[in-house]
C-alpha cells in the first residue's frame, strides 16, 4: 500500500521569478499527512495557500494560485517535483509572489528533495481512478483523459519551428522515470515574443540560463538541449504539475494535443464536475524506485 509521503528535513532554495524578476527565498519543511501542498506568504501576513484546483486564478503563461487575494505563481515545476516524487505532504514559505525559475526545469527541486530524503507517513494515499473518458477541446487544443491501470500521459506538441516541429511522446509516470526523463526538461519560448511578454510585465527573469529560446530558425543556446525532444518533455512536466492540482493522483491515461495550462486546469475541473467518470480507491502497491528512494533517505 502507498502511504502519504513527506520530505525529512527542511529545504532552502533562492532564486529568480521567471516573470517578475524578483530574487524570492524559499523554504520547503515537512508537513503532517492528510496537509497536502501549502504555500505560506510569509512576505504578506502568513497567508496559506492550498495547492488545489479551486485555488487556480491564473493560467496565463504559468499557473497561478491564490488566497485571499495573495498570490503564488509559476507553481507547476515545483508540483510537478512534488507529484513525480510522490511527496505528498509539505508546506512552502516564499517571500515574494512567484515560486523561483531556477534552470528552468524541475530538476534543481527533485534533487533538492531527494537529498532531504522522503519520509513515510502513517496513512495511505487516495486515488482517483478514471472510470469514463473526459475531453476538453479549445481551437485545435485538446486534453483528455481515459481509464488506463496506472498513470500515463501521452503528448503531442507541434509549432512550423524549423528547430522542432512535431513532437510526440508518451510515458508511464513513476518516480525514476519522472526523475530521470521528465524533470530535466526546461521551459522554452520564443525570442519574438519576449517584447510582447516583457510589455505585460511577464519574462522580467527569463534568460538564457532558465529556458530555452528560438529564434526564427533555431535554438539560440548554441543548440544544446538536455533531450532531442525537450521540448515536449517539458510540456508533460507541466501537466504532471497542473494534473497534481485536482488533490489526489489520478490513475488514467492523460492524452492532450497542443494543450497547455489553462487546458490543464479546464481538464481538472470538469474531470471534478462528472462525478461519474472516476471514484476514489486505494492503492495496494508502492512505486519501486520511489520505494528504494525512501528506504535510502
Amino acid at each position: 500500500m502507498r502511504l502519504q509521503n513527506t520530505i525529512k528535513k527542511e529545504i532552502v532554495v533562492t532564486g529568480k521569478g521567471l516573470h517578475t524578476g524578483m530574487v524570492i527565498n524559499m523554504r520547503i519543511n515537512p508537513a503532517p499527512r492528510d496537509t497536502g501542498v501549502i504555500f505560506i506568504r510569509v512576505d504578506k501576513g502568513n497567508v496559506r495557500i492550498k495547492a488545489g484546483v479551486s485555488s487556480v486564478v491564473d493560467t496565463t503563461f504559468a499557473t497561478t494560485i491564490a488566497s485571499k487575494g495573495i498570490k503564488v505563481g509559476t507553481v507547476e515545476h515545483l508540483l510537478a517535483a512534488f507529484s513525480g516524487l510522490n511527496i505528498d505532504n509539505v508546506y512552502v514559505e516564499l517571500d515574494g509572489p512567484e515560486v523561483p525559475i531556477m534552470d528552468g526545469s524541475a530538476l534543481p527541486f527533485v534533487n533538492k528533495m531527494i537529498e532531504a530524503g522522503i519520509a513515510k507517513q502513517a496513512k495511505s494515499i487516495s486515488y482517483i481512478r478514471i472510470l469514463e473518458p473526459v475531453v476538453v477541446s479549445k481551437g485545435q487544443s485538446q486534453i483528455a483523459v481515459t481509464p488506463y491501470d496506472g498513470t500515463r500521459i501521452t503528448y503531442r506538441l507541434f509549432y512550423t519551428h524549423p528547430a522542432f516541429g512535431e513532437q510526440k511522446l508518451a510515458l508511464d509516470i513513476a518516480a525514476l522515470k519522472f526523475a530521470q526523463e521528465v524533470a530535466p526538461a526546461r521551459t522554452f519560448g520564443f525570442l519574438r515574443d519576449v517584447e510582447m511578454l516583457r510589455s505585460r510585465g511577464l519574462a522580467k527573469g527569463g534568460s538564457l540560463e532558465n529556458a530555452i529560446v528560438l529564434g526564427d530558425k533555431e535554438v539560440i543556446n548554441g543548440n544544446k538541449l538536455r533531450f532531442r525532444d525537450e521540448f515536449v518533455r517539458h510540456k508533460i512536466l507541466d501537466a504532471v504539475g497542473d494534473i497534481s492540482l485536482i488533490g489526489s493522483p489520478i490513475r488514467g491515461h492523460i492524452i492532450a494535443n497542443k494543450s497547455g495550462h489553462t487546458l490543464h486546469i479546464e481538464l481538472l475541473r470538469k474531470i471534478l464536475s462528472c462525478r461519474d467518470s472516476w471514484e476514489y480507491v486505494s492503492e495496494s502497491a508502492v512505486l519501486p524506485f520511489a520505494s528504494q528512494m525512501v528506504a535510502q533517505a
